[in-house]
C-alpha cells in the first residue's frame, strides 16, 4: 500500500467510538470517520444525512449506542457497518462510505474519489454550529 494513502493504524480506531480524519477531492476538504468493527473497520463521510452540516464526530470521536453511531442532534441512528439509519428523521438514508482497506495492522485510503489529507477534522469550518438553532436552550 501507499504510504501516502494510510490514515491511521487499526490500534488507533477506538472500539467504542469513532476516528476523525480528512480526505481532500481537488481544492475541496471533507471530514470522514473511521469505524471499527469486529472484522476490521469501516468509513464514511462525517454528516448527518438529515441535515448535512452536523457531523457525527465534533472532534473527539461520535457518540456510539448498542454498536450504532449516533447523531447528538437529532438522535438518528445508524448501523456501523453498513452506515443504514435504523431510527430517526432520516430512517432509511445510508451514510456516504469511503473505500478503505487494512493491510498489516493500518488503515488505507482506497477511494479514488479521494486523497488522505490529515488525520483529525479539516480545519476549514465548524459545519456543525452554523446557523441552526439548538434545542438545549443555550
Amino acid at each position: 500500500m501507499d504510504e501516502d494513502s494510510r490514515i491511521a493504524a487499526v490500534s488507533d480506531v477506538p472500539e467504542d467510538g469513532s476516528f476523525l480524519f480528512t480526505v481532500r477531492d481537488g481544492f475541496d476538504t471533507e471530514e470522514a470517520i473511521l469505524v471499527r468493527l469486529a472484522d476490521g473497520v469501516v468509513a464514511f463521510e462525517n454528516y448527518c444525512p438529515h441535515w448535512t452540516d452536523v457531523r457525527l464526530d465534533k472532534g473527539s470521536g461520535a457518540t456510539m449506542r448498542d454498536a450504532e453511531l449516533v447523531c447528538e442532534k437529532h438522535g438518528a441512528t445508524f448501523e456501523s457497518d453498513t452506515g443504514t439509519c435504523t431510527f430517526g428523521p432520516c430512517e432509511g438514508a445510508v451514510l456516504e462510505e469511503i473505500a478503505v482497506a487494512v493491510d498489516d495492522g493500518a488503515v488505507y485510503l482506497t477511494d479514488d474519489r479521494y486523497e488522505f489529507e490529515q488525520q483529525g477534522p479539516s480545519g476549514d469550518h465548524d459545519r456543525s454550529s452554523r446557523g441552526r438553532i439548538g434545542f438545549s436552550g443555550q
